[in-house]
């Protein structure tokens, strides 16, 4: 497994959010994470990243703790992150803010680069001396899995990668991750457009209220009424 969560637990403040948390993701998987808004999704991500560091449980990525590692020492191992809000830089262009996450790995060769990233997204390289801040959501979106690639992930963590988007920019991100996944990256998707996610995804997990609720291939989830009325749906 590259990723495994056991028991996680983790806390804002007195808050308790997750509760006993556990997953886990093969290499070259694709795995939706799924549940309502303030269902505990970003913030499982964010522990994973280091942002929220778990009070207890263990996180392995690719056979090593990284409970007590710095969020630029868990990216460095290789875990891209984009957030929900983007966090994009808006006074930089496209290009900068793509060249400034440039890392370059042993063994990545044939890693990203600008012009890479380009062919994924052609619609930046339109863009690319255009600022942040005049940037639609959906450019913006793009910007920021470009600048998370420009990183080399071998596992990329995507949370709301369609929120807030229009139906046909939602449509052309889904090809963009179905062209990461055939690169073989390894993904975790957080989502509310269920959609969107199981179209994307192999496996399914449902949180509700910061405690998994349901684990099992996208098809079981598919013809799992109960589950899907109960934690899916809005």
């Amino acid at each position: 497994m590259i990723l495994e969560l056991s028991g996680v637990n983790t806390y804002y403040g007195t808050s308790h959010i997750l509760f006993d948390v556990s997953l886990t993701i093969a290499e070259g998987e694709a795995v939706c994470l799924l549940g309502r808004n303030g269902a505990g999704k970003s913030t499982t991500l964010k522990s994973i990243m280091g942002l929220t560091p778990p009070s207890s449980g263990r996180i392995f990525f690719k056979g090593e703790n990284i409970n007590s590692r710095s969020v630029y020492a868990i990216a460095r191992r290789g875990i891209g992150y984009v957030p929900d809000d983007r966090r994009i830089f808006p006074n930089l262009t496209v290009r900068q803010n793509m060249e400034i996450a440039t890392k370059n790995f042993k063994n990545k060769g044939n890693g990203w680069t600008v012009e890479k990233v380009y062919n994924l997204f052609p619609d930046l390289e339109k863009l690319d001396g255009s600022k942040g801040s005049n940037l639609s959501g959906g450019e913006q979106q793009m910007v920021a899995i470009g600048r998370s690639l420009m990183g080399n992930p071998d596992f990329l963590l995507l949370d709301e990668p369609a929120e807030g988007l229009s139906p046909l920019v939602v449509k052309t991100m889904m090809e963009q991750i179905q062209k990461l996944k055939e690169e073989g990256l390894t993904i975790l998707l957080s989502e509310q457009n269920v959609a969107f996610a199981m179209e994307l995804s192999e496996m399914a997990y449902v949180i509700d209220k910061g405690r998994i609720r349901y684990q099992g291939s996208i098809d079981e989830l598919k013809e799992n009424e109960e589950v899907r009325k109960q934690y899916l749906l809005i």
